[in-house]
């Protein structure tokens, strides 16, 4: 989605109002939880819903 709209992870770190680690963390699938209200601002940011950006895999 961030190539979609041609945006810079840090662009949206900023915009989220998170630090340029843990939006890495977000992007290398390491996080073990995300917050709704931060999952909620990277869709709001993104113009996108929840599904576009998650994807569940089986261990």
């Amino acid at each position: 989605m961030l190539a979609k709209r041609q945006m810079k992870s840090k662009e949206l770190a900023e915009i989220i109002g998170i630090t340029t680690a843990n939006m890495s963390i977000l992007k290398s699938g390491k996080a073990k939880a995300v917050r709704f209200s931060t999952l909620e601002a990277i869709c709001k940011a993104l113009d996108c819903q929840p599904a576009d950006i998650l994807e569940y895999v089986e261990d």
